[in-house]
């Protein structure tokens, strides 16, 4: 009997890490679902990537909503479950950006809303676990199964504006720890995915995103700024069989990026 054709669930699979993810899995052997939140006028980015999907030999079901809803995330699972076979889901990648940008406290002594503070977390960290859950209960995924969660150097450093999405960063870090624990028997890895910084829409939203790019793209030892593909690509090679004593761990996929100090200005 032939093994089933292993599956990735993207969550953000639209843009950025997200895409390059999908695309990168699927040149591996994997069929895609996605999972992606766009107006009409992000909708033809993403039959883009479905079309280049779909003629590398690969399948691709890509669902619009919002993935912090437990209707939606229902009933996308729902789908996945009639369409794939039992434990072929192999990969999930959560890649949500979404969140508020905006300082605790403004000038005027206001500033972030306990309702801004929550649903930036539950987006960007709390899903994890709800959707890891979600998979588990349907049997959509068993040993063997990688559990990756895209974080960034801002779960540990301040940057203006950055406060909430810095806590969902340092919280979905912890998800991964817990999870690689709860899910360790069941032959199911969990690790945290820190890239450095990269040209993402996700980034141009971050106040001072410019400066951001060029220190880090004249830092890095390779030269140059990372890519979502680099990072793509160390993902599939971590999903391989193998890798499952590395687990729990929030892993630099940054070129050497974040080990560099800042350089001395030009004399």
């Amino acid at each position: 009997m032939k093994d089933p054709v292993p599956g990735a669930l993207i969550l953000g699979a639209s843009s950025g890490f997200g895409e390059a993810a999908a695309l990168a899995f699927a040149e591996a052997g994997y069929d895609i679902y996605g999972v992606h939140l766009d107006r009409r006028a992000g909708l033809a980015r993403v039959a883009e990537i479905k079309a280049r999907i779909v003629e590398g030999g690969r399948r691709a079901r890509f669902f619009n909503g919002n993935a912090a809803s437990a209707k939606k995330r229902d009933r996308v699972l729902d789908e996945i479950s009639g369409a794939a076979e039992p434990g072929s889901i192999r990969v999930l990648l959560h890649s949500l950006a979404f969140g508020t940008l905006r300082p605790f406290v403004d000038d005027d002594g206001a500033g972030m809303s306990p309702e801004q503070m929550n649903m930036t977390l539950d987006v960007m960290a709390h899903t994890l676990v709800y959707w890891t859950q979600g998979l588990l209960a349907r049997g959509l995924m068993g040993e063997g199964g990688r559990v990756f969660a895209m974080t960034s150097s801002g779960g540990d450093r301040v940057i203006p504006s950055y406060g909430a999405v810095s806590a969902a960063k340092a919280a979905l870090e912890s998800h991964c720890r817990q999870l690689a624990l709860e899910l360790a028997t069941r032959g199911i890895t969990v690790n945290a995915i820190r890239a450095g910084v990269t040209d993402t829409p996700a980034l141009r939203k971050i106040p001072g995103a410019e400066h951001m790019i060029d220190e880090a793209a004249a830092q890095n030892p390779h030269g140059r700024l990372g890519t979502p593909g680099d990072v793509a690509r160390c993902m599939v090679a971590l999903a391989a069989a193998g890798t499952d004593w590395m687990t729990g761990n929030t892993i630099r996929v940054d070129g050497g990026e974040d080990f560099v100090g800042s350089r001395p200005p030009a004399e």
